[in-house]
């Protein structure tokens, strides 16, 4: 049986989704407990990466387990009772054989979030990227126009390795949702590189505190080996959903 599980976790102290040989990642910590319940190795297919530090609401997964182990409605509280409380399954299903958690998606949503104010408030550590000085919303909204659309974002993201990649990708919409010192980026594509909504939401920022022209960041934009050398800090960023 393939199951899709819908998963949220906390990425603060977590190595990020992709196992690695510390064993202090979400896949590392779900097929520990798979391990646990089937007494066999089970591989969890995550939809993508996220880095260390980096959380996720719903981030999607599926992994091929044998029929006779549980019932469908017994996986989700056992799996959960063998997790750290970062991590959690919140939805299981069976899915079609030929589903794949990376390979079936359509697109993803990412939502960074940066506190705006003199202070961070206490409930927003780990979770956002704290920026005191003044910003000026007309220009972050003009920086999100810009990167909106179809572009190649080489200059807009980090390579993985020296494989030459394809780097043209569709934003479908970047929109910014502002409350009480709270300022929420929300990034829908097709696919997004490797920190891509990491260094965009940088470059957002950094234009609306002045730090950076419009004019900089559209020769960025049109100029693939002309690097944006900012990062925004991975705490703000949060995998919203997986579109299928």
């Amino acid at each position: 049986m393939r199951l899709q599980l819908e998963i949220a976790y906390h990425g603060a102290g977590i190595n990020g989704w992709q196992s690695q040989a510390c064993g202090n990642t979400v896949q590392d910590y779900l097929e520990k407990a798979f391990l646990a319940l089937c007494r066999e190795r089970i591989t969890v297919h995550g939809a993508g990466r996220t880095d260390a530090g980096v959380h996720a609401e719903a981030q999607c997964a599926h992994a091929d387990i044998p029929n006779e182990r549980l019932s469908l409605r017994e996986w989700l509280p056992a799996l959960n009772a063998h997790l750290p409380d970062a991590i959690r399954v919140m939805k299981i299903t069976e899915a079609p054989i030929d589903f794949h958690a990376r390979f079936s998606a359509k697109g993803k949503i990412y939502r960074y979030t940066v506190w705006n104010g003199p202070a961070l408030h206490p409930l927003m550590k780990d979770r956002a990227w704290h920026v005191p000085g003044s910003l000026d919303f007309e220009k972050l909204q003009r920086a999100c126009e810009l990167f909106t659309g179809t572009h190649d974002f080489a200059a807009f993201s980090l390579r993985r390795s020296n494989t030459p990649e394809q780097t043209v990708r569709t934003i479908h919409a970047i929109e910014n949702q502002i409350s009480t010192g709270r300022i929420d980026l929300t990034f829908e594509g097709e696919g997004f590189l490797y920190k891509m909504v990491r260094i965009l939401s940088a470059a957002i920022i950094r234009h609306a505190s002045g730090k950076v022209d419009i004019e900089e960041l559209a020769a960025h934009l049109s100029s693939a080996s002309a690097a944006f050398m900012h990062t925004a800090p991975a705490p703000g960023l949060c995998l919203v959903h997986v579109v299928y």
